[in-house]
């Protein structure tokens, strides 16, 4: 990944927040049949390991868990807000009109380890897991105990657990810090009125603090 410094992002706090807020992940492989990317949520838990640890569960019929045995060095990307930034945005492009259209967004990629867990009780403690955090703020939240035993145990054997061992933690917050302050106000204003608040927020908008 290109990785200006004013755009990296080297925070723990940081990268846990993009991976946590954001746990659909894109598991970017590569095996003898070449690159592929499976799109699956994730847990992260930061104090695991020297990096961190990532967990998460594939169905049994994806060859993936089987083309990439334990070991197998991976990449997980857990992309946040992202949004066009029109140069009519910034006050200066009515001045000196020397400003051109970008992108700007969130990214963390978690590179690391993998391991495959093809063991029921593992596979049954991770799914609880993401249930309880994904279930929390619904008013009854679901739980597994809600569905007949015998179905959960069938469900359970068609998934297979994988395990990733974080080896570094690579952080890029491209939210115009390039650009002059009021810039970057008059762009993150400009989102907030277009209905993107969340990247308006991460860009300084009135009320947060700037990137």
């Amino acid at each position: 990944m290109y990785l200006p410094a004013h755009f990296s992002e080297t925070r723990p706090q940081e990268l846990t927040r993009i991976i946590r807020q954001n746990p659909l992940g894109i598991l970017v492989s590569h095996g003898a049949q070449g690159l592929d990317a499976d799109h699956l949520p994730f847990e992260f838990d930061p104090a695991a390991g020297d990096r961190g640890l990532l967990t998460a569960h594939v169905a049994r019929a994806n060859p993936v868990w089987q083309r990439c045995p334990t070991g197998t060095p991976v990449m997980v990307i857990f992309r946040a807000t992202d949004g066009y930034i029109s140069p009519n945005w910034y006050p200066s492009k009515h001045q000196a009109h020397r400003q051109v259209p970008t992108w700007n967004y969130e990214v963390v990629h978690a590179h690391g380890l993998l391991t495959i867990r093809d063991d029921e009780r593992f596979v049954r403690g991770m799914v609880g897991k993401l249930t309880r955090r994904h279930e929390a703020t619904e008013p009854q939240p679901w739980k597994m105990a809600d569905s007949p035993p015998e179905f959960i145990d069938d469900l359970l054997r068609q998934i297979v657990g994988i395990e990733i061992a974080v080896t570094s933690l690579v952080g890029k917050r491209k939210l115009s810090q390039n650009k002059a302050q009021r810039d970057q106000a008059g762009a993150a204003q400009a989102l907030m009125a277009r209905g993107n608040g969340a990247l308006a927020q991460a860009m300084g908008a009135p009320g947060e603090t700037a990137a």
